[in-house]
């Protein structure tokens, strides 16, 4: 595998579909057809998904030596020998600076919000992932800050903040699935690999879970007939069904089915999930667009 390719791999791709929420200020923001403002928020997108695959590189840099001794892990670059350390952490300078350079150009409110992000991650990567219920909470951070940084992108008049709860809340839901995930697949031996899921036990994350489920529910579903930015029949209200069936889902997976694959890997390969997702954008669009 050459450098580039092994670089490449290390940057995650498969988990770039995260950076997707930058798209939510535009698609609830009623400007989804402005190519102007579409053409922006691309360009965020992709920017996000570099200094996301920056901190991907940074944080495999940090666990090295873990990485090795993991039953999945060993097998990434940096891990398996197949990148070069000096590779990765050049490449990881040099692509923070052109992408916060380019961010700066783009909307400089947008740079300032695609720095924070870094700095979030960083302080993540070296020490919040060490700390209990920080460690998910950080996540969850990330992902509001994606939304953020879309909303100076279309110069959003009437995005609704509920939007940022429901984020939050699903964040929470996605990191707290991961933890619970890590602490089934790798057992006895958890903390070995990852020092923080001593931090937590499988009762404790399920009844955190259930918590989250049931308040992201009330909050899409507040959100549905209370925002402003929402057409004043009330038909989002019927988008409340496939939010409830996608977080149903992943229980049904976790628990009946065994999976400990995070929630973002699931979303890859089970196709009714998938599909529930396809469908609650398609209802979603055509409400706040032609209802």
């Amino acid at each position: 595998m050459g450098q580039a390719m092994a670089l490449l791999k290390t940057m995650r791709p498969k988990q770039w579909t995260k950076n997707g929420f930058i798209f939510a200020p535009l698609v609830f923001d009623d400007k989804l057809t402005n190519l102007h403002y579409l053409g922006r928020t691309v360009a965020g997108f992709l920017l996000f998904c570099v200094i996301s695959g920056v901190v991907y590189t940074i944080n495999d840099l940090a666990d090295l030596e873990k990485d090795r001794r993991h039953p999945k892990k060993r097998f990434r670059p940096l891990a398996a020998g197949d990148l070069s350390p000096r590779v990765a952490v050049g490449a990881a300078v040099g692509l923070s600076v052109l992408s916060l350079g380019a961010a700066v150009w783009l909307q400089p409110s947008f740079a300032a919000i695609l720095g924070g992000y870094l700095l979030l991650q960083l302080a993540y990567s070296f020490r919040l992932k060490h700390v209990v219920l920080l460690d998910v909470l950080t996540i969850a951070g990330g992902f509001v800050l994606r939304v953020a940084g879309g909303v100076p992108l279309v110069d959003a008049l009437r995005f609704s903040p509920w939007l940022y709860l429901c984020t939050t809340l699903l964040a929470l839901f996605l990191g707290l699935g991961k933890r619970r995930g890590e602490l089934v697949f790798l057992g006895e031996q958890a903390g070995q690999h990852r020092a923080i899921l001593d931090e937590y036990n499988v009762t404790l994350l399920d009844q955190l879970i259930n918590t989250v489920t049931s308040s992201t529910i009330l909050a899409y579903a507040l959100y549905t007939f209370s925002a402003v930015n929402l057409p004043p029949n009330h038909l989002m209200m019927l988008t409340i069904p496939f939010v409830i069936y996608g977080l149903f889902r992943y229980l049904y997976l976790i628990h009946v089915q065994g999976s400990t694959l995070a929630p973002d890997e699931v979303l890859l390969t089970d196709f009714p999930l998938q599909l529930d997702i396809v469908l609650w954008g398609a209802s979603a669009a055509l409400i706040l667009y032609l209802g």
